[in-house]
Order: structure tokens, then sequence, then C-alpha cells
């Protein structure tokens, strides 16, 4: 016999699913914790994820912040624009966690389209 509790439980039980990425976790929750260590948690997240919202924030993550990576890493240049390459990727790491934890598609100039691009090569 259905009561309406039963009932109640069943359709939040079933909107949850909605939102619900392959990871247990909502959406915008995985989308922002792809950038919380840098290009390491996007490629953890590109693999075990199969939400497009998320997959797109993980792969922008790997790009971003695998870019700063090695710019950081380029001998004398590199290491005169480290302090201001810091300064930026904190700054794109803020922005881009506190957009995608609010479910917005936050696509970075060139870098948001070239990750999109990508996406479907990756499976």
């Amino acid at each position: 016999m259905t009561t309406i509790g039963n009932l109640c439980h069943d359709f939040r039980r079933r909107e949850v699913k909605k939102i619900m990425a392959g990871t247990g976790l909502p959406k915008n929750t995985a989308a922002a914790l792809s950038y919380v260590l840098g290009w390491l948690t996007g490629i953890v997240f590109l693999l075990i994820e199969k939400d497009p919202f998320v997959r797109f924030h993980a792969m922008q993550s790997i790009i971003v912040f695998g870019a700063l990576t090695v710019l950081m890493f380029i001998p004398v240049i590199g290491w005169m624009l480290s302090p201001l390459l810091w300064i930026v990727g904190f700054v794109l790491w803020l922005v881009l966690i506190f957009k995608a934890y609010q479910g917005e598609e936050f696509k970075l100039p060139f870098v948001g389209d070239f990750a999109k691009k990508q996406l479907p090569r990756i499976k």
C-alpha cells in the first residue's frame, strides 16, 4: 500500500538522481571540486565522470592550470613571471570554483571553447 509519505520520498529520491553526478555528488559540487587541486583533480574527474557539465569543468581545469604550471617552469622567463602567474592562477581558481558551484558553465576566453572541443576525443 502506497502512502503519500512514500510517494514524496520516492519523488525526492528521483529528483536527487537527476542532479547527481556519477560520483554521487551533486553536479555543481563535482564541477567545483574539479578545480580544487588544479589539473590533478581535473584529471581525476575527467576520468571518473560521465556528466558533460562536470567533464567540461574538469577539462577546463586541466588546460588552465596545466598551462600555468608549464609556464612557471620555463627557465628564466617563467621564473621571473612566476609571482604574477601565482596571483593570476589564484584569482582564476577562486572564480572558476565559484562559477562551477553556482551551476554555470563559465567559459574562459579561448580555453573554454578549446576544452569543449576536446571532450568528444576523451571517453
